[in-house]
């Protein structure tokens, strides 16, 4: 496909003058994005401002460094600690502080350099910040291309101009160690810094930087305690600009990557290319209808679905491989025309994507999906795994089973991999055999017995607890067991694809062992230790104890594959509709949600909820009622979820939760559009159910290099916040009898019409 992660996000591009200033006043859907959204609740990766889509670069403000949990840019904080080039899953790096120095804070300031400042004097928006530091009048402006950032320092009249490089600090989730500044010439930079490990990337990852300034370099200071640099400039004008590369391979490829994407010195060209390639991402969806906060905040959504999971690899080809015992930098495949045929990611884990990523870019941004599998399968090709969560090039192990089989397998369904199928499915099953990844637990990175696979296979469940012990986090039996059942259920459709029948009915067997831990005689799933025994005292709302992130009440739908054998457990459809209802009405007392944060899940109260959409497990709860024959409770709850738990538009609210790069956002876009798949888009031409769309019209435009239709468009008609339900729906002028459409309809493009009341036709 060629050089896909840059060249594709280019083909939907629309105009944009540049402008003489940053500040571009013509309105348009970047406009619409608030990025302070839920920025009380933050962590290191959540907030992206001057960065491209999926960009390496991520260059921000930090107002808290000490931790991964609230740290990063924090609304409530009133002072900057940096300015740092790095804010990834488990990685962290660059720190820069622009200072003015006088003989007094010159004694201490390597330790005495953080600035107040104020929201007031703050712009941000996607690939653009600004903002003035209180304590030394200084305006900083900030941009990036894919792998370079661009600052420009606006300093008082007669000031000393200095520029603090952080090198060695804590920063986020992860210690800075062993920085090193390295002056190449009178405008030029280079060095080094090493990311140490942590509890969840159990290895180091160095960063290498190149450096260039518009100013002359008198000198380089040296802080003997911190082992931090102080870099002096001579006289310039009070705009000062500074161009940082950054390469997880060599100095020379920073250097690479900084000739190749930012080989001039427009700091306002920079800034309206960053604002077009948003702009295009975004338009790919366009809204109508709602309220102008309704838009906002669906374009804010949408801008979170793009911000995560960050490149790792260089402009040509060049990557960090750490899957080995040892490093070592791995080259890409490259087209004909010397460019890298795809990119090398970081991510957080897959754990939930099948509700989310899968159906989104699938079908809004087939050409990032079918970027992180070529990127997924390189990592086997390195390390003999597909990753769940890879972070510096090497497995993390973060969550639980084999989530991004269904992520892969979705690809696959929607034709967007067509090649080496095989090969894929062979890496795919490895996992789901012993010595896979299903075999481990959370973050164990040295043995095999936390995911308790051996018991899996030979009983058909995991036990809670593991009788040999604890291994790695997430040790809980019945989630186990239920994310398995479903992921080895879609495995079983790639191995029909590919007419491996033996294989086929051996995953579809696995895939009912949801069935073996749910207990009939209290109607919910519930653990069982390695003899068969029931957990006891069993208490359905108790948090964990045999569940993930969860309790036994939202984890019990956890059967995505199956949803009406799982109402045949409790007794039929109907049942099992009035059961999941009276669970809705319990949750929205609570507005849907445990709170903001893991910590929050443990509050005695929160904790308890029979239904959380601030968390991956119960996230898909609302369209199970189209699958047991209510849709009217489909479209009921979709729609009050959305008003009471992602309609607000502040820094103290957002997504309720835990917002893991770009996860709930892609939720929200789905909730609020009206579709859905149940099972990740696994089967043969997956199948999109059809939801309550909040917007009277909703357009998107599919690509053109991997679908035959130009667009797909949804009309609601006569909708409002009260005339939630569907009564009637047509599709390209024929009548639809379910409440359904597949993927081939979706992308050979056309027109669904639904016609919405204020009453039910169940």
């Amino acid at each position: 496909m060629g050089n896909i992660g840059i060249s594709l996000f280019l083909v939907f591009l629309v105009s944009c003058k540049t402008e003489k200033t940053a500040s571009i006043p013509k309105e348009q859907l970047v406009d619409k994005v608030y990025p302070l959204l839920d920025t009380e609740n933050s962590r290191w990766f959540f907030f992206s401002s001057a960065s491209r889509p999926f960009g390496m670069m991520n260059l921000s403000p930090d107002t808290e460094i000490n931790g991964d949990w609230g740290g990063g840019y924090k609304y409530t904080t009133d002072t900057i600690k940096g300015f740092s080039h790095i804010h990834e899953w488990q990685m962290s790096g660059l720190s820069v502080m622009p200072v003015t120095i006088t003989v007094d804070s010159k004694k201490n300031i390597f330790k005495d350099f953080y600035s107040k400042f104020s929201h007031e004097t703050e712009k941000i928006t996607p690939g653009y910040h600004s903002v003035q530091l209180d304590r030394y009048k200084i305006t900083t402006e900030l941009t990036s291309t894919k792998r370079v950032g661009f600052h420009r320092y606006t300093f008082p009249e007669n000031a000393q101009k200095t520029i603090l490089f952080n090198l060695n600090t804590v920063l986020g989730p992860c210690d800075n160690t062993n920085g090193t500044l390295e002056k190449n010439n009178d405008y030029e930079l280079s060095g080094t810094l090493v990311m140490s490990p942590n509890f969840r990337r159990p290895k180091p990852l160095k960063v290498f930087f190149k450096i260039k300034v518009n100013a002359p370099i008198t000198s380089i200071e040296q802080d003997g305690a911190t082992g931090n640099y102080l870099l002096n400039l001579g006289k310039l004008d009070k705009k000062m600009l500074m161009k940082v590369g950054i390469s997880y391979t060599s100095v020379e490829n920073a250097n690479i990557n900084m000739q190749q994407e930012l080989p001039h010195w427009d700091f306002e060209k920079v800034v309206a290319e960053s604002r077009t390639e948003w702009i295009s991402l975004l338009g790919r969806i366009k809204v109508e209808g709602g309220t102008a906060t309704d838009q906002r905040r669906f374009y804010t959504d949408l801008w979170h679905a793009l911000q995560g999971r960050k490149i790792i690899s260089d402009a040509n080809g060049a990557y960090p491989d750490n899957t080995g015992k040892t490093f070592r930098i791995g080259q890409l495949p490259l087209d004909a025309n010397g460019k890298p045929k795809f990119n090398q990611y970081n991510s957080d884990s897959f754990w939930g994507a099948q509700w989310t990523i899968n159906t989104l870019w699938g079908l809004v941004y087939p050409e990032m999906m079918e970027e992180f599998v070529h990127s997924l399968m390189q990592y086997y090709k390195d390390g003999g795994m597909i990753p769940r969560g890879p972070s510096g090039g090497n497995y993390t192990f973060v969550m639980t089973g084999a989530s991004t089989t269904p992520f892969i397998v979705s690809a696959i369904q929607k034709g967007l991999v067509k090649d080496d199928l095989e090969s894929i499915y062979t890496a795919l099953k490895k996992n789901h055999m012993l010595n896979g990844i299903m075999g481990k637990a959370g973050y164990e990175h040295e043995t095999n017995n936390g995911g308790g696979l051996k018991y899996y296979l030979e009983k058909g469940y995991v036990p809670y607890p593991i009788p040999e012990g604890k291994f790695g986090s997430h040790q809980d039996g019945a989630s186990q067991t239920l994310e398995y059942a479903y992921q080895d259920w879609t495995l079983a459709q790639l191995a029909k694809k590919l007419n491996h029948q033996d294989d086929y009915n051996y995953f579809m067997v696995r895939s009912k062992n949801y069935q073996n831990v749910f207990d009939k005689s209290v109607g919910w799933m519930r653990s069982k230790n390695v003899e068969g025994k029931w957990f006891e005292n069993f208490d359905p709302y108790q948090y964990e104890n045999g569940f993930i992130e969860s309790n036994g009440a939202q984890s019990t739908w956890f059967v995505p594959q199956d949803i009406e054998g799982l109402a045949e457990l409790m007794g039929g459809k109907e049942k099992a509709a009035a059961k999941l209802n009276t669970q809705f009405e319990g949750s929205q007392k609570l507005k849907f949600t445990s709170g903001t944060s893991h910590d929050a899940e443990l509050h005695p109260e929160y904790s308890r909820i029979p239904i959380n959409f601030g968390n991956q497990p119960s996230i898909q709860t609302s369209f199970i009622f189209n699958l047991l024959g209510r849709p009217d409770l489909t479209q009921y709850w979709t729609r009050n979820v959305v008003k009471e738990t992602f309609s607000g538009l502040a820094p103290n609210t957002g997504y309720n939760g835990d917002e893991d790069q770009g996860l709930m956002g892609s939720l929200n876009v789905l909730l609020k559009i009206g579709l859905f798949q149940m099972n990740g888009g696994t089967e043969e031409n997956p199948e999109y159910q059809i939801g309550s769309p909040i917007f009277n019209k909703v357009s998107i435009q599919l690509n053109p290099k991997y679908y035959p239709g130009k667009s797909f468009v949804i009309k609601a008609n006569n909708n409002s916040p009260e005339n939630i339900y569907i009564n009637k729906i047509d599709f390209n002028k024929k009548p639809v009898k379910k409440l359904s459409i597949s993927h081939n309809e979706i992308t050979n493009g056309g027109e669904l019409i639904l016609e919405m009341s204020n009453k039910s036709s169940k």
